[in-house]
């Protein structure tokens, strides 16, 4: 896909509510709509969100699929909650279904889910960092 300029996107009163931060983002939290699962965390611009709600699924740099059912915006206007259908059961790069596989417990971070898929071929393309890139 092909990055949009914020030129592109028109003005629209929905995204003028949605209260970006000073780098023009807004944090996303990808609820999965039948079980309630927290998926993962990212950042959306306005190109993003606005094409979430045009193609009726999630856009993101990590290449996740996801259905979207539902947008929430938070009392302050400023986390956006997409109640989504995930595709393929996977959403985080690790190859777990959830990016929050990782539960505080006797002192330390222990990891209780279990990869769903080898992480080295969820993408097609070479990992360069953990960092989600905008549209």
């Amino acid at each position: 896909m092909v990055p949009t300029t914020t030129t592109m996107i028109p003005a629209q009163p929905w995204l003028k509510k949605v209260q970006w931060d000073e780098n023009g983002l807004v944090p996303v939290i990808a609820q999965e709509a039948a079980t309630g699962d927290i998926l993962m965390f990212a950042w959306m611009n306005r190109e993003a969100l606005a094409r979430t709600v045009e193609l009726g699924e999630a856009v993101y740099w990590s290449r996740s699929r996801q259905k979207v059912l539902e947008i929430r915006l938070d009392c302050d206007e400023d986390v956006v909650l997409l109640k989504v259908e995930q595709a393929g059961g996977i959403a985080c790069h690790t190859g777990r279904h959830s990016c929050f596989f990782q539960k505080f417990e006797n002192g330390d971070w222990n990891s209780v889910e279990p990869v769903l898929q080898d992480p080295e071929t969820i993408y097609s393309h070479p990992k360069k960092s953990h960092q989600k890139k905008d549209l």
